[in-house]
């Protein structure tokens, strides 16, 4: 047995070897590979260097040699002019002296004259006797000391260090999140960055092993970055960040964890009126509705619970709450009310989520209610419930409904609405959420939980959660606090 102990071991440690030897003899190849490769590109920026030299260097001497040609030019007209000018001032120089020695001829005064009057108009009398360019090239002179010393200083490309993430600097808001990085030491080579983010529900340092992928973002030229458009679904977002140049990346800066807090919910379709037909977290009418057993038979099976606390993405969330079971074992919405809720209590905090319905819907409803709504009660004509509501059908009206009352709302109907609810302070506003334009807020005092609430009239609608308050509706909810409508004011 000891034996066998010790020739188990002996193959074990003989295949540990053979494992080694065969990646010794792999990165053996690599460094073959690896060195020719980097060698080829060295060769190859200096080529680089040597073609830019060659180019500059045939810049520069034609550049000498059109200046060259420019004052050889104009040197040798006026050389010519001067040539020219000589020559006419000897002949008249020489036409003076016989017309001097011949001064007892009676025609000598008229000669004179002549002579007079073509020395005043000779070229030689016109001519600037300066040059017309310098013979001096110092301004064509080079001194490269300092390029040589720049080249003297060549070397292989350092690794990037690692980038430093500035929380203080970083920000999450309006479902999008500004990321800003500075880099240690400068390094003049950074050619790029690369950012990664994933979503997590764990506070704190990033886990080795998390479920959601680092999502990728290369060929960031800066040192900050705005995501944009995201969907807060879980808590917090990890990012982590490094550089790179031209050959090779540098080690991730230390990851960091922030927090995307958000109202996060889904709709409970195993409440909803049998005429909805529910799909995550859109809507749509059906006039065949359902069976009605056989959906009972599924949720007795756990089937019909589309969206059941366990298996919600958000069930981590602490506040707010989902709901414990479906609307405490009630039963379905039915007759007229075409009615399906959030499956998230709010029972504190402010909140913002929105929807888009569709214009060609005969009726629409979006708001708030108690869960415990009754089944046959529709959205705004009980006391438990608060919403803006569409009619299309036969007469257009847009209104807002609490406890059996409505008010005509008179404006451009929205197909996109927003819905703010505060529910300390009992606010509960719509806007467009395209423009952000308020259309109107109850202010109430909510003495239980709610629930977001919505219902539809053959057509359909789709929710989005996960969003945070915007910024525009924050700063709105401030201005209009003291001047907002209330329900006291349905009529």
């Amino acid at each position: 047995d000891a034996l066998r102990k010790i020739i188990t071991t002996l193959a074990v440690k003989n295949e540990e070897i053979q494992n080694f030897i065969y990646a010794l003899k792999q990165m053996l190849q690599n460094v073959e590979a690896n060195s020719t490769k980097v060698q080829e590109d060295l060769e190859g920026e200096f080529q680089s260097l040597y073609s830019l030299l060659d180019e500059v260097k045939e810049g520069m001497l034609m550049k000498i040699k059109q200046d060259r040609a420019s004052r050889t030019y104009e040197l040798q007209n006026q050389l010519a002019a001067c040539t020219k000018a000589l020559e006419s001032s000897e002949e008249l120089l020489e036409t003076a002296n016989q017309t001097l020695e011949g001064a007892e001829n009676h025609d000598f005064n008229q000669a004179a004259k002549q002579i007079k009057d073509s020395v005043t108009m000779a070229p030689a009398f016109r001519l600037s006797l300066k040059a017309k360019v310098s013979d001096n090239m110092n301004h064509l002179m080079v001194d490269f000391t300092q390029e040589r010393r720049m080249l003297q200083t060549l070397k292989f490309l350092p690794v990037p260090s690692a980038p430093e993430i500035d929380m203080a600097e970083s920000l999450v808001a309006d479902n999008c999140v500004t990321l800003v990085w500075r880099m240690p030491d400068e390094d003049s080579k950074i050619d790029h960055y690369v950012l990664e983010y994933r979503k997590t529900n764990f506070e704190g340092p990033p886990r080795v092993k998390e479920d959601q992928p680092w999502m990728v973002i290369e060929g960031i030229k800066q040192t900050e970055y705005t995501l944009t458009g995201l969907k807060f679904d879980m808590k917090f977002m990890n990012f982590r960040v490094k550089a790179c140049n031209k050959a090779v990346a540098g080690e991730f800066s230390e990851p960091v964890t922030l927090e995307t807090r958000a109202f996060m919910f889904r709709l409970d379709a195993s409440t909803c009126h049998q005429n909805l037909k529910v799909e995550e977290l859109s809507v749509e009418w059906d006039a065949m509705g359902g069976k009605v057993q056989d959906i009972k038979a599924r949720e007795k099976d756990g089937k019909g619970r589309t969206a059941s606390p366990v298996n919600s993405p958000a069930r981590s969330l602490q506040s707010p709450k989902r709901m414990p079971s479906a609307r405490g074992g009630r039963d379905r919405f039915t007759a007229e009310s075409y009615t399906v809720l959030g499956d998230t209590l709010i029972d504190g905090g402010d909140h913002y989520w929105e929807v888009r319905y569709d214009r060609d819907s005969k009726a629409f409803g979006v708001g708030v209610a108690y869960r415990t709504l009754g089944k046959f009660d529709q959205l705004g004509k009980t006391s438990s419930s608060w919403c803006v509501h569409l009619n299309n059908w036969l007469q257009v009206s847009f209104t807002a409904k609490h406890n059996n009352k409505a008010k005509i709302l008179d404006m451009a109907v929205p197909d996109y609405i927003g819905v703010y609810c505060n529910f300390p302070e009992g606010f509960l506003s719509f806007y467009n959420a395209r423009t952000k334009q308020l259309l109107h807020t109850f202010k109430a005092k909510f003495t239980q939980p709610v629930l977001p609430a919505f219902m539809v009239w053959c057509g359909s609608f789709h929710v989005y959660s996960g969003l945070q308050v915007p910024s525009t509706v924050k700063c709105l909810q401030k201005r209009n606090s003291t001047t907002s409508s209330s329900n006291a004011s349905l009529t």
